[in-house]
């Protein structure tokens, strides 16, 4: 009987999924090293996998509530940039469809950016809605951090075509007639905020890169308007530009010296 080489068992474990696969069984009687490395290395992959299914199935919590009292049009709603020292703060709103799948999926921070243009590129692809609200330095300057988020969710969510009748929010009270939950640290619990973190992420990042190309003694396409040391030498030496909000320390103690 022929014998397998390691690389073709490699190639066909790739679409073995149980291990009561009849190849599987056959493949665990092997006592080469490399074969049973390669079981190894199966068994961690879908020991993963599993793990992240289970995430993922502990995410649609929020979903499958509301879905379950009747709503279909589910927004998940985040920010990014209520921390920067430049930039504008930037919200998403994201209606997944029902039977969206995505694993791996979780709060954009905690992803590379490899994996949140990735991920990005399916939420935009898959979602029934999805919007962006932005609020830039100058506005954020007149009312208020707090003020421009609740603004730029606002304008996310207005922009959903279609209207949500559901909202899952990061954190944050909105005055708004539609029925919503204020949900803490919901990127990591909410499919549907940790999609709109991703899309909010992704959107004011590439902005950020493409102010840098104007600005770039700043490192804005590194920091993203973070006052990184970087950052703070740069506004010493070169002062401020449109994109910084003067009412940040140390912008405004730079300003009155």
């Amino acid at each position: 009987m022929k014998i397998d080489t390691i690389a073709e068992i490699d190639k066909q474990l790739t679409s073995v999924t149980v291990e009561n696969d009849p190849f599987f069984q056959r493949i665990l009687q092997d006592e080469r090293k490399g074969v049973q490395q390669l079981i190894h290395k199966w068994r961690k992959r879908v020991e993963e996998q599993n793990r992240l299914q289970e995430k993922f199935a502990e995410m649609n919590f929020f979903e499958n509530k509301y879905r379950a009292q009747g709503y279909e049009y589910i927004a998940g709603v985040d920010e990014v940039g209520r921390g920067p020292l430049a930039g504008p703060v930037v919200a998403a709103a994201v209606i997944l469809p029902k039977d969206f799948y995505l694993a791996g999926i979780d709060d954009s921070k905690k992803l590379t950016e490899k994996k949140r243009l990735e991920y990005d590129e399916i939420i935009r692809e898959k979602a029934i809605a999805y919007s962006i609200g932005m609020i830039e330095a100058e506005e954020i300057d007149q009312i208020n951090i707090y003020e421009a988020t609740k603004k730029a969710m606002s304008i996310a969510i207005s922009s959903l075509n279609p209207t949500p009748d559901f909202l899952l929010i990061d954190a944050m009270k909105l005055d708004t007639p539609m029925g919503f939950e204020a949900i803490i640290k919901g990127d990591a619990k909410s499919v549907s905020i940790a999609a709109a973190s991703i899309v909010a992420k992704v959107a004011r990042d590439t902005l950020m890169a493409e102010v840098s190309t104007i600005y770039p003694q700043y490192g804005f396409q590194n920091n993203m308007g973070y006052g990184t040391k970087e950052h703070i030498e740069a506004l010493k030496s070169h002062g401020i530009t449109p994109y910084h909000r003067k009412t940040f320390a140390p912008i405004k103690d730079l300003i009155r010296e």
